[in-house]
């Protein structure tokens, strides 16, 4: 494969053409929050919060750096004044829907303790939406048998009806869910 070389937080890195820009930070040991992303899953940019600048052709913008593939000359920064803010508001919506998992861990970290934002909260099942069960079980499985339900504030991780049968004997998605939603709904299956 193609060597392309960047700069990620003012440090030389060498990746291979075809990698992203979250796999080239993680390969040199530069860690960007995520809550969506998985070595063994496509990239799927849900959570946003491994949004990092980028600067090409003397131009910055915003990208999920899980989504966006690494370049010749690209000039990535995974923090600063903007990112935090992002990642901020990221945590207290998160916090909204799911008190806990490893969002909560990241809120702490940017210094949220609380949200100011009041969602629909279950607290006997919380879900984050960052759908690696829902990946998992489509791509790794080939099931599909996990979906996502509803748009918006709406938006539910659900089983699908005559399919979700097999989720009581195979389980394998439990391992990829932080905040518990999936085991609560195989749980209740019965």
């Amino acid at each position: 494969m193609k060597k392309v070389t960047l700069q990620i937080d003012e440090k030389k890195i060498d990746a291979e053409e075809g990698q992203t820009v979250f796999q080239a930070a993680k390969k040199a040991g530069i860690i960007i929050p995520n809550l969506c992303y998985h070595d063994n899953l496509e990239p799927f940019g849900a959570c946003r919060l491994c949004m990092v600048e980028i600067e090409k052709h003397n131009r910055k913008r915003l990208v999920a750096s899980c989504c966006y593939p690494v370049e010749e000359g690209l000039v990535v920064v995974t923090r600063n004044e903007k990112i935090d803010k992002i990642r901020r508001v990221l945590s207290e919506l998160l916090l909204a829907i799911s008190p806990s998992g490893t969002h909560a861990v990241l809120a702490k970290e940017y210094g949220v303790t609380e949200s100011r934002f009041e969602l629909e909260q279950n607290p006997d099942s919380p879900c984050n939406l960052c759908g690696l069960c829902v990946r998992y079980c489509k791509e790794i499985k080939k099931s599909n048998a996990v979906a996502f339900n509803g748009r918006g504030v709406n938006k539910k991780v659900a089983l699908v009806p005559g399919v979700s049968d097999q989720c009581l004997s195979c389980r394998q998605c439990f391992t990829v869910c932080d905040a518990g939603k999936i085991v609560y709904l195989v749980d209740n299956l019965l």
